[in-house]
């Protein structure tokens, strides 16, 4: 269904399809009582939540360790006028079991900083939103799309 605004409104599975296709994503939080945006890659679990790989001690981990953040990717093919943007919003815990934390160093995300002690971040995906701009712009083919657009870190 198309809105007012020429967006057409994104269930939860389709969310969850188009996230699965970038590795790029922002997660939106609150750095000493101010709105904070910081790029970083990700995975998504089996259970739709959102994963990041980042270093124990990190300012991030302090920042969002069990509050309640958002969590937006987004792609745009800016010659064709498509776009979709999701957001995830859901509490961010630190991963402390020792099982889930040896499947992750296996499979999940991997930072793309060097780090020495790998810590992964799951964002719940409580509430799921999304939306799409033009006609097709989820079904656009990989090599006439552009690859995930990423705003600067805070």
């Amino acid at each position: 269904m198309f809105h007012d605004d020429g967006f057409r409104g994104l269930d939860r599975q389709e969310c969850l399809r188009l996230l699965a296709r970038v590795p790029v994503g922002r997660v939106v939080y609150t750095r000493h009582a101010l709105p904070a945006v910081l790029p970083v890659n990700f995975s998504l679990d089996a259970d739709a939540s959102v994963l990041l790989c980042t270093a124990r001690g990190s300012d991030l981990v302090r920042a969002i360790e069990g509050v309640v953040v958002a969590f937006e990717a987004d792609e745009f093919d800016v010659e064709r006028r498509r776009a979709w943007s999701v957001i995830v919003t859901g509490r961010a815990t630190v991963v402390t079991a020792p099982a889930d934390h040896a499947r992750l160093s296996r499979s999940g995300p991997r930072s793309w900083m060097p780090i020495q002690d790998p810590l992964f971040v799951r964002i719940e995906s409580g509430m799921i939103a999304g939306r799409e701009l033009g006609d097709g712009a989820a079904a656009a083919s990989p090599a006439r799309r552009s690859t995930a657009w990423t705003r600067g870190a805070p």
